[in-house]
């Protein structure tokens, strides 16, 4: 007769059933077992039946889109919320870090209290592959609020995820969690660490290495050295010592110790070669103030990778890495094991007075090809006959032509010594400073007035960049300290390096006793063909340097130096990529909001939480300290 119609249909064990169903009504057919473990085991199946039919016919209320958007997940798109086929994203790497305090002894001379995963460190490197999604919850057992930033990877579209803190979000507080989604759509050599206070320069930090779907250069093996400094003292001396009243003036030089792969870099373990093989060496410094530099004795290095950036090949002797930089470079072994070779490592600062064994510090470890076969020793001597990593000789292997310039933004770098004593630093106008209100809040709930440079603190240093505009930054440096400066959310291109004029060049601000070149002798090195494409940029002492990125992205390119003392003084501007087109384009989860409000801050509005141009409770910006008279 009639079959029976049921929607919940009993299999028995052992048996099986044949049912029927018409698709003339466009529907989701989400087929389960009742049982809730067995659903949760992911006993179902789907049956999308005509969704041709169904765009046409039916509609997904505002209400629904919205609750998604809330809750930081996608309302349109494919299965992970991109267009079409892309995929990217699709895997999802969990990972937990309870942040915690840590007595440990890093260099072998003093222990202090240092911050750690799960009371250890160093925290292990995290490895995923292109394309996956690193999914991190981070749970505060520390004090104070902290944050992760996956430094280098973009966050497209997703600007909340970014972890610096009061500019993407607010510190996670003492005691609360919060799970960053980081996709590793760019394959390349990054790094994770703290971006509350200075706390990365108290060990929170780990290499993060994402591995090439397919990578255009041949090599047998990955290796990665990562380099740190390591100061005797926690980071809230270095903070209080540059934001404190009456805390300016000269002050001693402070030396740091040098760890390689987490650990003393007295204890360094052999890299072991094996004859006629290529390796990958990746160099990684998560220095917070001093450089390093890297070489192999009787082995050139083939660069092919900047910032994760795939470069056309530039051999040099030796790679010298700014705080916050990398670099991948092909080597080939020899093709005989009778050698050992040295490896070598400098931690440098030539902004500080030179010390015999403390600055610069040598470190060596050995490449060895045989246990047991003699070292051909390294002399270190004068390394300036060397042929050392130069940007502006890089061209980036899918990297676009330089880009036309629709704006021109000029920075300097300078002292800001107050009238209250304090030595602060200044990239454009004033000593940055954070809001009461994260900036991204601000851009994201202040409706077109988020295209007005004013709604934002003063000390915040914000330019407005509009949608699509391509701009050109010029940042000088006429003191004697360079500077490696960090471009969160996009990539620049370095376009030109060059002397400052002789009447350009200021006294240093450190107290040390700085030498002042002849700039005549610093020639100007432009880039050639596709230019290299970097997030961090060093810009030498009495040089400038060119740089344009474009405005595609809606974004908020927090730009700071990377010298964690400089940071806290003040040395960083922001550029907001239009903010209209993200307002219609990305969300702040409701988690975002309620981690701010439960600290007492505000979560929506100007700089301060006010709506329009009231700045009734903004703090007063520092007074510059009267020129001493003649």
């Amino acid at each position: 007769g009639k079959p029976m119609l049921r929607d919940t249909i009993n299999v028995l064990p052992f048996e099986y059933v044949k049912l029927r169903f018409c698709g003339s009504e466009p529907a989701i057919m989400y087929t389960h077992c009742h049982v809730a473990a067995h659903q949760a085991a992911g006993l179902a199946v789907t049956f999308v039946v005509a969704p041709d039919v169904m765009q046409r016919t039916q509609t997904i209320p505002e209400e629904l889109t919205q609750m998604c958007l809330r809750q930081g997940l996608k309302a349109s798109g494919n299965a992970i919320g991109n267009h079409g086929l892309d995929f990217t994203g699709l895997s999802p790497i969990p990972l937990t870090w309870n942040i915690t305090y840590v007595q440990v002894n890093r260099d072998g001379y003093l222990a202090y209290r240092a911050i750690g995963v799960d009371n250890a460190l160093p925290i292990p490197p995290v490895y995923v592959d292109q394309g996956d999604t690193l999914v991190l919850t981070v749970f505060n057992s520390l004090d104070v609020p902290v944050t992760i930033h996956a430094h280098g990877l973009l966050q497209k579209g997703t600007a909340h995820m970014d972890g610096a803190a009061q500019i993407s979000q607010c510190g996670i507080p003492p005691r609360e969690s919060f799970t960053y989604r980081i996709l590793a759509d760019k394959s390349g050599t990054y790094w994770l660490h703290a971006h509350d206070k200075a706390l990365v320069a108290d060990g929170l930090r780990a290499p993060f290495i994402v591995h090439d779907a397919k990578c255009p250069y041949e090599y047998d093996e990955d290796v990665l050295i990562y380099l740190e400094d390591w100061y005797q003292s926690a980071s809230a001396d270095t903070i209080e010592g540059v934001t404190k009243p009456d805390s300016g003036g000269p002050r001693s030089p402070i030396y740091t110790y040098g760890l390689i792969n987490g650990y003393n870099g007295n204890d360094t373990e052999p890299i072991k070669f094996v004859p006629g093989k290529r390796y990958r060496i990746r160099v990684l410094s998560m220095s917070t103030t001093e450089w390093w530099k890297f070489s192999i004795s009787g082995h050139k290095l083939k660069v092919i990778e900047a910032d994760g950036v795939l470069s056309t090949p530039h051999m040099v002797d030796g790679l010298d890495v700014a705080p916050g930089q990398r670099y991948s470079a092909i080597v080939t072994a020899h093709n005989s094991d009778e050698f050992n070779f040295i490896y070598n490592c400098t931690l440098y600062s030539d902004f500080m007075p030179l010390a015999k064994g403390v600055n610069p510090r040598y470190y060596t470890g050995v490449i060895e090809y045989r246990a047991g076969a003699p070292t051909k020793q390294h002399v270190i001597g004068d390394d300036s006959q060397l042929t050392w990593d130069d940007d502006t000789k890089m061209s980036a292997l899918n990297g676009p032509a330089e880009l036309p310039v629709d704006r021109q933004i000029l920075l300097s770098a300078r002292g800001f010594n107050t009238a209250d004593n304090r030595s602060l630093r200044v990239l454009g106008t004033l000593p940055y400073a954070d809001q009461q209100v994260p900036t991204l809040f601000t851009a994201m709930t202040t409706g077109n007035l988020a295209m007005d440079p004013r709604v934002y603190s003063p000390q915040a240093q914000v330019s407005v960049i509009p949608h699509m505009q391509n701009v050109e930054v010029m940042i000088k440096n006429p003191q004697g300290q360079p500077h490696p400066f960090h471009f969160h959310a996009t990539q620049v291109q370095v376009i030109e390096r060059g002397p400052l004029l002789p009447n350009e060049l200021e006294p240093s601000t450190t107290g040390f006793n700085v030498t002042v070149p002849d700039v005549s002798k610093i020639s100007i090195r432009r880039s050639q063909g596709k230019p290299m494409l970097r997030d961090t940029v060093n810009v030498p002492s009495y040089e400038y340097v060119k740089l344009r990125f474009s405005g595609a992205e809606p974004a908020i390119i927090y730009t700071h130096c990377h010298i964690a003392a400089h940071m806290a003084a003040g040395l960083a501007v922001t550029f907001v990529v239009a903010p209209d087109v993200m307002q219609r384009t990305q969300i702040i989860p409701e988690e975002l909001t309620q981690m701010c409000l439960r600290q007492g801050l505000k979560a929506s509005g100007n700089a301060v939480g006010n709506q329009g141009l009231n700045f009734t409770g903004l703090p007063p910006v520092p007074v510059k300290a009267p020129l001493p008279s003649a």
